[in-house]
């Protein structure tokens, strides 16, 4: 393809063609890439997360040391690379929380392994409970998944804070100390 001015079409393919496709972590096999291949890119616009997906596959993505100041709150509370804004505040504007637009924000989904460590954790908790507490639990679990809420994580942090909320009403029941001084 010539410099000249004007002179904008090719007339030949493409002389050299890659083999294989790149891979980030061929010859790499730190904690740091391994940390970078697992982030999970959440929170921001379609064209965001395709620019930072892009930056993680071609190894392209520095991911910050410290946190940075977001532009809204003022706040050193920007924990991801490449964001502008914390999590709360584009959750409260509704905006993407790297470009600031307020195009559809993409959600992020959990990781398997988080997902069973999470579920695990929600099975001590139910077995921790009385009967009555328990079935009064999944009741208002139950009623939850037919209202259908988009928010799963918001669903998940309601559906934890009612059974802590179950089981400081029950450890309040069984608190008998009052009793002990009847029986001298």
């Amino acid at each position: 393809m010539s410099t000249q001015k004007g002179n904008t079409k090719r007339c030949r393919a493409q002389k050299y063609q890659n083999r294989s496709s790149f891979k980030n972590n061929l010859n790499d096999t730190s904690h740091r890439t391994k940390f970078i291949n697992n982030i999970q890119v959440a929170k921001v616009c379609e064209r965001c997360k395709e620019i930072i997906e892009w930056k993680i596959k071609y190894k392209k993505y520095k991911p910050l040391t410290q946190p940075k100041k977001c532009v809204k709150c003022e706040q050193r509370t920007v924990r991801h690379a490449y964001h502008t804004m914390c999590i709360d505040c584009g959750n409260k504007l509704k905006v993407c929380t790297k470009c600031g637009e307020g195009k559809e924000i993409i959600e992020g989904t959990t990781d398997p392994k988080e997902q069973i460590k999470l579920d695990v954790e929600m099975q001590d908790l139910l077995k921790s409970l009385s009967e009555r507490k328990r079935r009064t639990f999944m009741r208002h679990m139950n009623k939850q998944v037919k209202e259908n809420d988009p928010e799963l994580q918001d669903n998940r942090a309601k559906l934890i804070d009612k059974l802590n909320m179950l089981k400081v009403a029950d450890d309040d029941l069984d608190d008998f100390s009052d009793f002990d001084d009847l029986s001298d």
